[in-house]
């Protein structure tokens, strides 16, 4: 029996440009000159390193902890010596730098001691989690989301529904579908083991209908515990609240969460990374990039973490020209970049090279009302460019502007060439940099009143300890009088009694 899919609202039809990459064998990069590891390739906490520069590290083996819940380990991707801890770019749409730790691969490959797990379907669903997050996995379809936050959900709430995300829609995409096709037997068993470590009582593989080979692949190897799924072309479905529900009707509530409507999803990248880290020991060091557009051989590839964009171009015949421009990413949801020397994350998931970008200038806003219409989140993209351009942070709040996914159809369809993306995610930029400043002046002073109140307390303990000094001085003072007082009568009487006694000789 089929399962009854449910439309949801906005969304285009678009061309993908699959052809130019998803048919090809994928290749395995080769060791890079120098791979380099920021510590921040998730959302969350970055995690802190543990090695030092000139330490010499071995494939797999941590090299920074997680630092706290929402945080994971990193580990190295080759064997080589940590040559530098410091700043170098990293993918950002602005080009900034941030922390990371740089290695020079000394040509070994060798790995660091590593320990599969046996039998995870008899293992505490806990224990597994625990397994997952050591091995440093995040989601690889989108944010980087920490996936044992995620797997955790399923011991604290019911789970009803796992649903494997390998509705890959933007265009150009295809590693997630070369991955299936020529892994599926790591898709299905880390499925099961994703869907052990929820534990949820049904389990949902879906895909799109451009995505035949990849299907079928699954076919061979799923069974009745795992329901396949085909949905219609349709950008941007492989959304996680847009495919939550095409597939069950179920609409995630703003501010909520997946796990609100018993449902937890992970992408198809995650499920294979989740059964190399249980049944290997292998952690997230490595993952499928398509490099595609104006290169001579389009293809996907099997790149080590930290491995410098350019490297990965060059393996695909890249020739650099005046005229292209490259994104991380696809062309709606990617990030332009302007230095091919930033490394391949665990979220990279694209390299394209292209020259035909938009360059046309930006015009007023015509209030056409198409950027709504295609809304897949039906928000009102030209009142949340207006409040952008104002920096009405309030009204951007009202009108729900971190519910924007980014998928880019506003932008798409803006027949006045806005770059509607861009505005938000500026002003999301800026209004998250100012909740941290705010947070932070908020702890500043808390800080400032404790340190005050604990220099008040200390005063009016020395305070009350004067007191008490005096007190007990003064009360030994009118003890000292006292006695003074005492011995002053007792000698008195005594003389006073000698005074009788000679008195009373004298008479006699």
């Amino acid at each position: 029996m089929s399962r009854q899919l449910f439309p949801f609202p906005g969304g285009l039809q678009i061309p993908t440009h699959k052809e130019l990459s998803d048919d090809k064998t994928s290749l395995i990069t080769p060791l890079p000159e120098i791979v380099i590891l920021p510590l921040q390739q998730h959302i969350g906490m970055p995690s802190r390193p543990l090695v030092k520069t000139g330490e010499h590290v071995l494939k797999g083996q941590v090299i920074a902890r997680a630092d706290g819940y929402v945080s994971v380990p990193l580990h190295a991707s080759t064997s080589g010596k940590v040559i530098d801890i410091g700043n170098y770019t990293v993918p950002d749409s602005l080009g900034l730098k941030a922390p990371c730790v740089v290695i020079e691969p000394d040509g070994d490959d060798r790995w660091f001691d590593i320990t599969p797990t046996e039998n995870y379907d008899s293992l505490d669903p806990v224990v597994l989690q625990r397994v997952i997050r050591e091995a440093g996995i995040v989601g690889l379809g989108g944010a980087g989301f920490p996936a044992h936050v995620k797997l955790k959900e399923g011991v604290e709430t019911a789970v009803d529904t796992l649903i494997i995300n390998g509705v890959e829609c933007e265009p150009y995409i295809s590693c997630d579908d070369r991955l299936i096709r020529e892994k599926p037997d790591y898709i299905v068993a880390g499925t099961r083991m994703i869907q052990h470590a929820v534990q949820a009582s049904h389990c949902v593989i879906a895909l799109e209908e451009d995505m035949v080979e990849a299907y079928a692949a699954l076919e061979k190897h799923a069974g009745d515990d795992i329901e396949l799924v085909m949905l219609p072309e349709k950008y941007p479905q492989g959304g996680e609240r847009q495919l939550i529900k095409a597939l069950t009707g179920n609409e995630v509530p703003s501010g909520g969460l997946p796990i609100d409507c018993g449902i937890v999803m992970h992408n198809a990248g995650t499920a294979a990374a989740a059964y190399r880290a249980v049944t290997r020991g292998e952690p997230l060091i490595s993952r499928y990039v398509t490099v595609t557009g104006e290169v001579n051989d389009p293809r996907n590839l099997q790149v080590l973490l930290g491995t410098p964009v350019l490297h990965c171009a060059m393996q695909c015949g890249y020739e650099e020209k005046s005229n292209e421009v490259i994104i991380l990413g696809g062309p709606m949801m990617g990030m332009l970049v302007n230095n091919m020397q930033m490394p391949v994350i665990k979220t990279t998931n694209c390299v394209l090279v292209t020259s035909v970008y938009n360059r046309e200038p930006e015009i007023p806003c015509i209030r056409c009302g198409q950027c709504m219409e295609v809304c897949p989140v039906e928000l009102l993209p030209q009142q949340l460019y207006w409040y952008a351009r104002a920096k009405d942070h309030d009204r951007l709040r009202e009108y729900h502007l971190f519910d924007c996914i980014e998928c880019g159809c506003c932008s798409y369809v803006c027949p006045s060439n806005i770059p509607l993306v861009r505005y938000y995610r500026k002003a999301k930029r800026q209004i998250s940099q100012d909740e941290q400043t705010s947070l932070d002046a908020e702890r500043a002073r808390q800080r400032y009143i404790a340190r005050n109140t604990r220099l008040q307390q200390g005063h009016e303990v020395q305070e009350q300890r004067k007191d008490d000094l005096s007190i007990t001085k003064n009360t030994c003072d009118d003890k000292q009088a006292f006695i003074r007082e005492a011995v002053e009568r007792s000698r008195a009487r005594r003389e006073h009694a000698r005074k009788n006694r000679d008195d009373s000789g004298d008479h006699d």
